[in-house]
């Protein structure tokens, strides 16, 4: 995959859909940036910050994923491969559904994805070092550079939904504990069911992981 490197970007998901768009770019690439101004996180919030935190996005054909990933849960599959590689350096990081990197009861990142014509894009956000956007950080000591390639031999590895998802339902009992915005409602995920397509039954109704 190639990879562009920038000292500032306002977002690099906006930044990768406006090149995608124009065709100057074209799947698979990623986009990473020292600093970005003008982040978008969940539900549009933003999600900012300056060096020694990573701020990344790519862009993968939909026919070079996985044939059994769920695209309403692909924010699950990119963010839970993060996860592994965070594990690596803190045992204590994990996945609250579907898309919020968690260091024991902390945010510390989370994932967005957007699906443009037959292309997927996904932006990943981490407090690496630095308490950024009303959230802490992991404190580790890696380079945010060095942190991506690592996720990005991993993806390229494109594990299947049925591994992931293997290793991900079982984790998914700690997200019981809080609670995760749906249709604009703050919802409690304590007596949620995790399907497998990595939907969820809450309330006798099913809930999909799209963000």
């Amino acid at each position: 995959m190639e990879l562009l490197c920038f000292d500032t970007l306002e977002s690099t998901q906006t930044y990768l859909l406006e090149e995608i768009k124009s065709k100057r770019l074209t799947a698979p690439v990623c986009v990473m940036a020292k600093k970005q101004t003008k982040g978008i996180g969940s539900r549009d919030n933003s999600w900012e910050g300056g060096e020694g935190n990573l701020f990344f996005s790519f862009a993968i054909d939909l026919k070079d994923l996985p044939k059994d990933l769920p695209l309403s849960s692909a924010s699950i599959y990119f963010s839970y491969i993060m996860r592994e590689i965070l594990n690596g350096y803190d045992n204590e990081v994990w996945l609250k559904w579907p898309n919020d990197l968690y260091e024991k009861s902390n945010k510390i990142g989370g994932t967005i994805t957007k699906k443009f014509d037959n292309i997927l894009l996904c932006g990943i956000g981490i407090n690496l070092q630095k308490k950024l956007n009303g959230f802490k950080a992991l404190n580790i000591n890696v380079e945010p550079i060095d942190l991506l390639n690592e996720y990005l031999v991993e993806l390229e590895k494109y594990p299947t939904w049925k591994q992931v998802f293997s290793l991900y339902r079982i984790e998914f009992e700690q997200s019981k504990g809080y609670f995760t915005h749906i249709e604009g409602e703050l919802k409690s995920l304590k007596n949620a069911t995790l399907s497998k397509d990595g939907s969820l039954i809450i309330e006798n109704k099913r809930v999909y992981s799209i963000r």
